[in-house]
Formats: structure tokens, sequence, C-alpha cells
């Protein structure tokens, strides 16, 4: 006789930098490996699965991500004694911040409406260590006002084909960017930043791999002045054939919110 199954989401939160990503790999330590032990600790013999919303690299952090917990068996009888206790026994870089239970037509990766993610960094030195897990710091300095009219070449519907790792022929590259700016750093804050740092903010349902981090190359590269505003405009073209061969470096990403 098969046994019950029960939906939950659970929303956490994660410092990405001492991680190798979110998707489960042999011999490594990853964030949804934590989890899956974590769990299997609290829920003892009962039978359970995960599964993400999305994967992140390595070294990029999240401020609000989601797994779906499929459960055999028995409910959770009361969610918030369960988040106290599964926050009691993860690991001190990962936060659970909340659960809910769903539906078995709940759909983790599909019922994804948007995803904001930040890529954070400061230009010009070489500032305080301490800041790295979270801020990429580019030693050259910037032309950052012309940095914010390259990022806004973004927002809209575009093809992202130049900005997707090892693309292939039969791969989706148009998506609609709801929102891309660059903006100064109000957000992330420690006494150890610099005095000033900035934001890329980019909001959409879906991205292709490592596409923010090539889109901050590429915004990178403006402005150093190796690149300019019409390669942009150009290489967002459906027919570009255009390789972006800078990839931003993974800790200054943050996988800001998640909505379903």
């Amino acid at each position: 006789m098969l046994q019950k199954r029960y939906f939950y989401v659970v929303k956490v939160q994660f410092l990405g930098y001492r991680f190798h990503g979110w998707q489960k790999q042999p011999n490594t330590k990853t964030v949804h490996l934590m989890i899956d032990r974590t769990l299997k600790f609290i829920l003892e013999e009962q039978k359970f699965k995960t599964l993400g919303a999305g994967r992140t690299d390595a070294m990029v952090s999240a401020s609000e991500a989601a797994f779906e917990l499929f459960l055999d068996g028995q409910p959770l009888e009361d969610l918030t004694a369960f988040l106290e206790l599964f926050n009691q026994n993860l690991p001190q870089d990962i936060r659970a911040l909340s659960i809910k239970e769903v539906d078995a037509k709940f759909n983790i990766i599909q019922d994804s409406k948007l995803k904001e993610y930040h890529y954070v960094f400061a230009q010009g030195a070489k500032f305080h260590p301490f800041a790295a897990p979270i801020m990429t710091t580019i030693l050259d300095s910037l032309d950052i006002e012309l940095m914010k009219k390259g990022a806004q070449l973004f927002e809209g519907q575009n093809n992202y084909k130049t900005y997707c790792y090892k693309p292939t022929n039969e791969g989706v590259y148009d998506r609609e960017l709801i929102c891309c700016e660059l903006i100064e750093n109000t957000l992330y804050t420690a006494s150890f930043f610099p005095e000033k740092s900035y934001v890329l903010k980019v909001i959409g349902k879906g991205f292709g791999r490592h596409q923010i981090r090539l889109m901050m190359g590429a915004l990178i590269k403006l402005g150093r002045g190796e690149i300019d505003l019409e390669y942009i405009k150009n290489s967002l073209k459906p027919k570009s054939q255009e390789v972006m061969d800078y990839i931003a470096p993974a800790s200054g990403l943050i996988l800001h919110k998640i909505e379903f």
C-alpha cells in the first residue's frame, strides 16, 4: 500500500562562499547536500525527497531561495516547531525562513514567477578581505555612468545567446528581463565595506547558465573601455554570433528574492 505524500515549500537563505553551488555532486559540499543531511537527521526514519527551485553556482549566495519537501507517511504536525528544529541543526551559513504546505499540483520549478538577482561590486581599489564572500572587487577604475546605460540595454525582450555559457542551437535564448539596472548599493552594509559600492539588479522569470555573470562581465568590460554600447546592442540581436569571453566572479552574485 502506497503511503500518502505531503508537500511543503521551504524558503531558505545561505552564504554560498564555502559551498560548491546548490546541486548535489560527488565528494563535494553543496547547499542541497547540507539541507538533505539535516532533514535526514531531524526526520529520522521518515522517507522524504527535496527539489530546489533552481540551481546556483559555486560561491553564489541567496537572501531567499526555495525548495520543495516531499514527505511520505505522516504530515508535519507543527510547522513552527519544525522550522525551529530545522534551524537548530542546519550549519551556521544556512537559515530556514519559512515553510508552508502546498498541494500535489504545485511545481517548484514551473510555478516560479519571478527571480530577482543582485550582483554586488566595488571598484578602483583593494578593499577589506571580509567583504569578499558577497562583494566582487574590480581593481580598475570603471565608468559607472556608462555601465548604467549599458545595463538598461539588457532590459526587455532580447536574445541572450551571447550571455549563455556554452550555448547550443537547440537552446531557448529569447527571454524577457523585467528589470536590469545598476544602482548604488544601499541594501548590503557592513563596517568593513568600502564607502561606495554598487548593485546590478536583474529581475526575470528564468535565466540561462551563467547569464547574469556574463552580463556583468560585459558591463565590466564596458566600464573599462574594452567594448562600447553598440557592442551590447548588437550582441542582443537574434542573429548575433558574439561570444562573451568574460564571466564575472561568482561571489558577488546573490539570489535576492523568488516569487511563486
